[in-house]
């Protein structure tokens, strides 16, 4: 029997622990899409304790607590931090086979070097000991990136957003790299509350009134103009599904003006909206170089009490079931026809979408840059074992793993890139036993290449940073 996460943790055979501890283990890593909040980054702050670093915005824990029947007063609610702390010590071992089991000790071990089951009995020694640490120099923001290699790290930020800690940051240049990333979805999501006044503090920002589509066109260029002069060079959109309806722009600009009067659209009208924006979108990333990432899937703030009481973004999204093919394929043809479509990525959350995603991204691979659009890493509900099993495997069936991008984190946590090494170890761990099978030959430097490749070298070259 083996030990509990030890050193070969995740790897079944010989081959697969050569292949991550010589090949994979020590390569840097490139976290090109989170939600790492940039004033702490240039703060280089330590966090009060564990609570605010571990558990402060953690959707994924607090889901695990409520479910294991814990009051919401000890997730978002005004408990202490210990008590909330305490709370989720005491949910950690009914989370077997959830992977937060993994992540949380994976993080005890690689950040504090706490070997310790975490439980109810060990909570407060272990909350006494990273807190003490949590206070050091050694693990201020920038120690806790450095303890993991990260070398370049991707935030995503509103097109309002002034980007100020990414340029007072730039200014400083020590610590990882930190660039900026371009998320325009309030300016797409026409339905969404608040709407109309995403669009006139715009107008605002960009010193001239939106009255229709052609200006709020000519504003999310400006916005995209002064990203890019401040490093970004990626966009993400966090959509249902890709839109794709066909729209004429004259009709698009009278839904516009009718919404920002006050008028209800009808669904025909929003999708027309949403079409244009991002198609015209798609052609704006085109030009500026940049990666346009999509996360399609998420059906997101079901409960509908919790979003009055909470908010958004606070635990209570799922996996969603739209017919994603004939749009995506729509989009992304159009911008191909004339030689528009930028280096994509597209991250799916419903499995039963996976061989679709797979298969539609070959459709757009066109020989100009290697694997320029990507099926991107298991997101969401499906950055765990089996979902990134699942993903490399029908990438490798039906395209080229070789050329795949590789793992984010997609987190608001610090102590998240020990996600890289889970990813890295089941990469390892399917190359390993394909080897030991006799599937693949035992060609470990060119595999082993091929490893470094999806973690790190692939990345970097996409990228381009």
């Amino acid at each position: 029997m083996k030990e509990f996460m030890d050193e070969n943790f995740l790897l079944e055979t010989p081959t697969a622990e050569k292949l991550y501890h010589e090949y994979a283990k020590g390569m840097p890593i490139i976290d090109y899409h989170n939600h790492l909040p940039p004033d702490q980054i240039l703060g280089d702050i330590n966090f009060k304790n564990l609570t605010h670093a571990w558990l402060a915005g953690d959707h994924y824990k607090w889901r695990a607590m409520r479910s294991n029947g814990v009051n919401e007063a000890f997730c978002t609610g005004s408990k202490s931090d210990e008590e909330k702390f305490q709370k989720w010590a005491e949910t950690v071992p009914y989370t077997m086979r959830n992977p937060l089991y993994h992540w949380t000790h994976l993080e005890l071990q690689r950040y504090f070097g706490i070997q310790t089951i975490l439980n109810g009995d060990s909570a407060e020694s272990i909350y006494k000991e990273a807190s003490e640490k949590l206070q050091t120099a050694e693990f201020s923001v920038q120690g806790l990136l450095g303890k993991m290699q990260v070398e370049t790290v991707c935030t995503t930020d509103d097109p309002l957003d002034s980007l100020e800690h990414h340029i007072a940051y730039h200014k400083k240049g020590e610590g990882v790299k930190m660039f900026p990333a371009f998320r325009p979805d309030k300016f797409i999501l026409i339905d969404n509350e608040g709407f109309e006044g995403y669009i006139q503090k715009l107008g605002e920002l960009v010193g001239s009134e939106i009255k229709g589509f052609e200006d709020l066109m000519a504003a999310l260029r400006k916005r995209a103009d002064f990203f890019k002069a401040n490093g970004c060079r990626v966009c993400d959109h966090g959509l249902e599904q890709i839109y794709a309806t066909d729209f004429i722009e004259e009709n698009v600009d009278k839904i516009l003006k009718r919404k920002l009067a006050g008028a209800d659209l009808t669904e025909e009208e929003s999708l027309q909206y949403k079409s244009a924006v991002l198609h015209h979108l798609g052609i704006m990333y085109a030009e500026l170089g940049w990666v346009q990432q999509f996360h399609v899937g998420a059906l997101r703030n079901n409960n509908r009490r919790a979003m009055r009481e909470l908010g958004p973004d606070t635990g209570w999204d799922s996996i969603g079931d739209w017919g994603q093919a004939q749009a995506m394929s729509k989009f992304l043809g159009k911008l191909d026809e004339y030689n528009q479509l930028a280096k994509t990525v597209i991250y799916n959350l419903n499995p039963a979408d996976n061989y679709l995603i797979g298969t539609m991204i070959g459709n757009f691979n066109d020989g100009s840059v290697a694997g320029k659009v990507q099926f991107g890493s298991g997101w969401w509900f499906l950055d765990q074992k089996k979902g990134m099993e699942d993903q490399m495997d029908i990438l490798s069936n039906v395209g080229l793993i070789s050329r795949f991008v590789g793992m984010l984190t997609d987190s608001r946590s610090f102590l998240s890139f020990p996600r890289h090494e889970y990813f890295r170890r089941i990469l390892c761990n399917l190359f390993g036993n394909d080897i030991e099978k006799g599937e693949l030959p035992n060609d470990i430097p060119w595999i082993g290449q091929m490893i470094q490749d999806i973690c790190y070298n692939n990345t970097k070259s996409y990228f381009e940073f």
